[in-house]
């Protein structure tokens, strides 16, 4: 099995080590394609105005100067065209992508590519701690309780132009509480905090911030089960159609 891995926090980021460790538990045919540079909230967007830059790093490591979209693009069409990954895993991500997350996740994005591509994909993320002083990064939780998960996952029928997000609680691998199967939470409204500044030149510039909040949890959501000590695996889709609304909208607008 070949598996091509990536992420959203760059080439060097720690969760991308962690994530070649677990891809060689599963298969020796791993090889990296990752942006050059943090790419966090970039989403599912793609360069289209920039030419994009590729440097290697070894024979099976690369680093492009683009989007985790990019990298995925680049390693299906051009780094790996003669043979295709059979599996792509997008993380592990420093910091959970759980609830709303998602629609900003570079690392769910990368995914979400591969799934457009016809590859079955997975996003990772690990949650750190919530409250202040506490943001640690528990790194042999998805080490220790991930390649037996995708290996379960993988022996699983998978729909059409679907992919898996797994997120990680924060919590030792002797203090997960199992699996959870999950849906797609949804967070009470947080706070978003616009700090102005100016440069040394007088020229004003902002920084976007999120007030960190807790939410209240319904039982069998991602958020639910990452407070519960569980591992959230929550299956996805490329579909955004709101087919509740569909046969309500058409009867109205015949």
């Amino acid at each position: 099995m070949r598996i091509l891995i990536t992420n959203d926090d760059g080439i060097n980021a720690r969760g991308l080590e962690i994530l070649k460790a677990i891809a060689l538990g599963i298969s020796p045919d791993v090889w990296t394609v990752a942006p050059e540079t943090n790419q966090s909230g970039t989403s599912h967007s793609m360069t289209l105005h920039t030419p994009l830059r590729l440097r290697s790093l070894d024979d099976r490591t690369h680093a492009i100067a683009g989007t985790p979209t990019d990298c995925v693009i680049m390693a299906v069409r051009h780094v790996l065209k003669d043979q295709p990954p059979d599996l792509i895993l997008s993380g592990v991500n420093h910091g959970s992508n759980l609830a709303e997350d998602i629609t900003y996740s570079g690392t769910v994005a990368a995914a979400m590519e591969g799934a457009i591509l016809g590859i079955p994909s997975i996003a990772l993320s690990l949650m750190m701690g919530f409250e202040e002083g506490s943001r640690r990064a528990l790194w042999d939780t998805p080490l220790a309780h991930a390649p037996s998960l995708i290996k379960k996952l993988l022996q699983e029928k998978w729909a059409p132009k679907s992919l898996i997000n797994i997120n990680f609680p924060d919590a030792n691998p002797d203090e997960i509480k199992g699996v959870a199967v999950t849906t797609q939470g949804v967070r009470d409204q947080a706070l978003l905090d616009i700090d102005s500044r100016s440069d040394p030149w007088g020229t004003p510039y902002f920084w976007f911030g999120f007030e960190r909040r807790k939410s209240t949890l319904i039982s069998g959501t991602d958020l639910a089960a990452i407070a519960q000590n569980k591992i959230s695996v929550t299956p996805l889709s490329i579909d955004l159609t709101n087919h509740g609304a569909l046969k309500s909208l058409s009867s109205r607008l015949k």
